[in-house]
């Protein structure tokens, strides 16, 4: 599955916090298929992974 990587340094200006999450060592397809649905948009952020589907400008603006 794919993620996108936010640095922490751009964190704090997106307000990634409010999203919801789960650390890295989660299962991607597990938590699509059982929450987020199958087009999540899914950014990795240090140990966390967020579900940021609700505003996507923050996936598709990102460098990476």
């Amino acid at each position: 599955m794919r993620t996108k990587t936010l640095y922490t340094r751009d964190a704090e200006k997106a307000g990634i916090s409010r999203f919801p999450n789960f650390h890295r060592t989660g299962n991607i397809t597990g938590m699509k298929q059982l929450y987020y649905g199958k087009n999540a948009l899914l950014v990795r952020c240090g140990s966390q992974i967020y579900n940021v589907s609700s505003e996507p400008e923050i996936y598709y603006n990102m460098a990476h």
